[in-house]
Formats: C-alpha cells, sequence, structure tokens
C-alpha cells in the first residue's frame, strides 16, 4: 500500500480572491447611473426595514445579545433607539431589510437581493464615522455608502451570473457574505493581503443550505439569513484586520477546498473523475453592470419570479371578481426556475411559507386586486378559505420561451401569464407581463412608485416634518453623497 505525502509549498492566493480584492480596491466607480440607482435602492431598502418593524415577528430578533449592554460609538440600527455594536447592528440591518421580501432583486444562474450587504455597510460606516468624529478626524459619508453597495453589488451579481449554488443544495447568502466581507474590510482600511485574508475565510466557513427555503420545510429563517451572512462579513473582515493568516487556495485545494467539498456533483470520486470538478465561471469582469440592472420590488413583497405573475393577476381582478365562483380552473405559464422552486400545492404552513408560492401571491390579488405583507400573515389566510379553494384550481406549466429569455443577457426577463377558465366554457385574456414594474426597462415607470413606496414606508415609523426631510435629502443626489454617515443615520433614530 502506498500513500501519498501533501507538498506544504504555500501557493499564492486563488485568483477569484485576487479579482475581488483589486477590484474593491482599485476600481473607481464613474458610472452616475450606478450611483443614482444605489441612492434608491438605499431608500429602497431603509424603506423595507421600516416596515419590517411592523412585525413582532422580525423585531423580536433584534437588540443586543445581552440586554443593556453599551457600546462606545455604537451603530444605530434605522426605525429603532437600538444602538449596537457592528456586528449585531449588520444583523439587525440585514434582518430587517429582508424581513419582507420587499428589497431589490437579482437573478441569473443564481439568485439573490444585493442590497442586504446594507446591513454590513451602514453598520460599519456609522461605526467608523463615530469613532472618526470623536478622535477628530473627518467622518465617512455617504458617498462612501453608494461606492461600496455598488461593489457588493457587483460581487454577489457577477459571480451569480453563471454559478448556480442553488444546483448543489447551497442557498444564495454565501454571496453576501462574500460580498460583505470584501466591502467591509475595505471600508476599515484593510491591505490587500487582509482582505484576502477576509475573502478567504468567508469561503472556508461552512455555508447555508436551501432547505428553509423550500417546501415542505420553507421557514422565517429566510427573512434573517442574510442579516447572518452580511454580520458574518463584518466578523471576517475584523479577524482578517486582527492579523488573522488566510487560506490561499481555499478554492481550488484538491479535496479539502470550497470546489471539491462544496461545489462539485456529490458522491463521485473526484480523484478519478476529475470532469465532475465544477469551477466558478465568469461572463464578465467586475465594474458597475448588476447595480445599473437591478430589480426593484415595486409593488409587491413576494418572491422576485412570481411578480410578474401578480401584475398580470391584478389586471385580471376586474374581469374575475364577480365570478370567482365560476372559476373551473386557472392556467399560469412561468419560467422554469419559478416551477422549480415556488410551484407548491398542499397546505402552506406560514407567512414566510406563502410568499415563496406562485400560487398563493397569484390568487390573492385575483380575488383582492392587491397583494400586501399582511395577506400572508396567519390570520388572514384562515379567513379567507378561496386562497386555497383557487390554488387548488391552479395548474403551472413552463413556457420555453420565458425560460430562455429569463438568460438571455439582452433581455433578462420574468415572465409570467396567468388565464382564468370559467364553468361555463369561456375564459379570460390570457395576460402576460414579461418585465416586471422594477426591471431596467420599465424604470421611467418604476421610479416614481419607487418613490411612492419610499414615502409610504417613511410615513410608518415617522411623523410629517421628518419624513420630508429624510426624503428631500434623499432626492438630492449631490447632498447625500456629501452627507456624514452617522449625521444621516441620526435621522432614522425614533
Amino acid at each position: 500500500m502506498s500513500t501519498s505525502i501533501e507538498t506544504n509549498a504555500r501557493p499564492d492566493y486563488d485568483q477569484v480572491l485576487q479579482d475581488i480584492a483589486d477590484y474593491v480596491l482599485n476600481y473607481r466607480i464613474e458610472s452616475a447611473e450606478a450611483r443614482s440607482t444605489a441612492r434608491h435602492c438605499l431608500m429602497d431598502s431603509l424603506g423595507c426595514a421600516l416596515l419590517a418593524l411592523a412585525f413582532p415577528a422580525c423585531t423580536k430578533l433584534l437588540g443586543p445579545l445581552v440586554e443593556g449592554t453599551q457600546v462606545p460609538h455604537g451603530a444605530r440600527v434605522p426605525g429603532t433607539r437600538l444602538v449596537l455594536d457592528p456586528v449585531k447592528a449588520a444583523w439587525d440591518i440585514g434582518c430587517a431589510v429582508r424581513w419582507l421580501d420587499y428589497n431589490d432583486t437579482w437573478l441569473a444562474a443564481e439568485w439573490g437581493h444585493p442590497s442586504d450587504n446594507l446591513g454590513g455597510i451602514l453598520a460599519v460606516t456609522d461605526h467608523l464615522s463615530r469613532k472618526r468624529v470623536s478622535q477628530g478626524e473627518a467622518p465617512l459619508t455617504m458617498g462612501a455608502v453608494l461606492d461600496a453597495m455598488i461593489m457588493a453589488h457587483e460581487i454577489q451579481g457577477v459571480i451569480a451570473l453563471e454559478n448556480a449554488f442553488n444546483r448543489v443544495g447551497l442557498d444564495h447568502v454565501i454571496l453576501v457574505k462574500v460580498a460583505s466581507t470584501a466591502v467591509c474590510a475595505r471600508l476599515m482600511g484593510a491591505t490587500r493581503e487582509q482582505l484576502l485574508s477576509a475573502l478567504s475565510h468567508a469561503f472556508v466557513d461552512g455555508q447555508a443550505l436551501r432547505t428553509y427555503r423550500h417546501a415542505p420545510n420553507a421557514g422565517s429563517r429566510k427573512s434573517w439569513a442574510a442579516g447572518d451572512a452580511t454580520s458574518r462579513g463584518v466578523r471576517l473582515a475584523d479577524i482578517a484586520l486582527r492579523g488573522e493568516t488566510g487560506i490561499p487556495a481555499v478554492l481550488t485545494a484538491p479535496q479539502w477546498g470550497f470546489y471539491d467539498v462544496s461545489f462539485s456533483h456529490c458522491n463521485q470520486d473526484l480523484a478519478t473523475k476529475p470532469a465532475q470538478r465544477r469551477r466558478f465561471s465568469f461572463s464578465r469582469g467586475f465594474g458597475s453592470y448588476v447595480m445599473e440592472n437591478v430589480l426593484f420590488k415595486v409593488s409587491f413583497p413576494a418572491e422576485f419570479h412570481a411578480q410578474t405573475a401578480c401584475e398580470a393577476a391584478v389586471q385580471l381582478h376586474p374581469q374575475v371578481r364577480e365570478r370567482l365562483g365560476e372559476i373551473a380552473r386557472i392556467v399560469i405559464h412561468t419560467q422554469e426556475p419559478a416551477l422549480r422552486i415556488i410551484a407548491k400545492t398542499g397546505p402552506l404552513a406560514n407567512p414566510a411559507d406563502r410568499d415563496h408560492c406562485l400560487q398563493y401571491v397569484t390568487a390573492v390579488p385575483l380575488i383582492f386586486g392587491t397583494l400586501t405583507a399582511e395577506h400572508y400573515e396567519d390570520d388572514f389566510h384562515a379567513a379567507h378559505p378561496l386562497i386555497d379553494e383557487l390554488r387548488a384550481k391552479m395548474a403551472v406549466v413552463e413556457e420555453p420561451r420565458y425560460s430562455r429569455e429569463y438568460l438571455e443577457a439582452d433581455k433578462r426577463s420574468i415572465a409570467n401569464a396567468v388565464q382564468v377558465f370559467f364553468t361555463d366554457g369561456t375564459s379570460s385574456a390570457r395576460v402576460a407581463v414579461e418585465y416586471p414594474v422594477g426591471h431596467r426597462r420599465r424604470r421611467q415607470e418604476g421610479i416614481p412608485l419607487l418613490e411612492a413606496k419610499f414615502r409610504a414606508s417613511l410615513a410608518s415609523r415617522f411623523p410629517g416634518p421628518r419624513c420630508a426631510e429624510i426624503f428631500a435629502l434623499c432626492q438630492d443626489q449631490a447632498r447625500l453623497e456629501a452627507t456624514p454617515v452617522h449625521r444621516f443615520m441620526d435621522l432614522w433614530v425614533i
């Protein structure tokens, strides 16, 4: 019997890690469109966080781990009076932003919500600004926040273009952790070596499984998983800045690296079947593409693959509202990802289960003409058995063109079509919506609606004068970018 002895020659850092590090350290963002979109993304994300604070299931998770903890130069959690250390503040902000499934989205081979990274970005910049001011130094400005947002979006989104973590059972929040680690380490003053170390630790971590997003196990962890991931990014950046040794071949190390352990086919002998090994694939370099093309959830707090089905159902509502008892069947034509991840039959256990059910989020607007977060609550669901009656009459069918154009770089549609058939043999129109109102192709239509959503979110938490002050600041790109982060965050304290 022979054994091989591994060489202990320490390799260079994997090229993917080097590319990410060089991007965040050296790239200069010059796209006015990216900066403007980042400003609207900031507004929308914080508005989503405010709306989440009305739900006790969210607020019970917020606050210090030890009651009464005092944190010098602590970070604020918008819409609350909480002052926390940056790691827990990142957790809380990220949790609130994501809770209602209402913040921005990126859809490609992998899915995700790049604004989840705002938890780490705001917590770190707020803390650092307060600390700098206390030492007589200049604070960070909101321009630095927008820069970090654009970069975090880009890291998460470009990796997601060609690399389907969902195909190996991993949750997309791994990309939140990686992106947050990179930009937070940069904000904290990391050297290139420290940034590479931090990134290597983000990949060597055990990664979250997608189990909590899918039937029959869908639950509220999907609402705080991103907060957990962005806060982990802050923690790993801090560890690296304290001098922690990195793991250079974290991705490529045979047998022990991320590719072989977590990204390749299961139950394969990788030593004899190297073709089974997967590696990250990239169709473009890092720039500002993702922020420019990000998808906003303008109208509905629902999983994004279902957004156009909701729009179609709202359009059909006037045609069907007087004939709900006469419906024989409902046909939804959709894309393959929606069919695979959110088409559900049978009982739905909780709000998190319902907002990830294509049939549920189509039935509600067919009946009521709208869809809000309150429509997922247990009491509402129990009071309206017609929702499940309509779900039972639905057939979900893949439309091959929708699946193709979902992945085409010049389209990236997220199409659905809905048609209702009645017991007398008649039917409604077949209403197809190929691009949701939050798509880049509908920016001119979508931005005023996004701003109206933001105004309503502010009004849910603050008095009129404060709402007007925050809105006016957020409308002024130059003034917002020049505002010290801690001054901006002070506006969000109740």
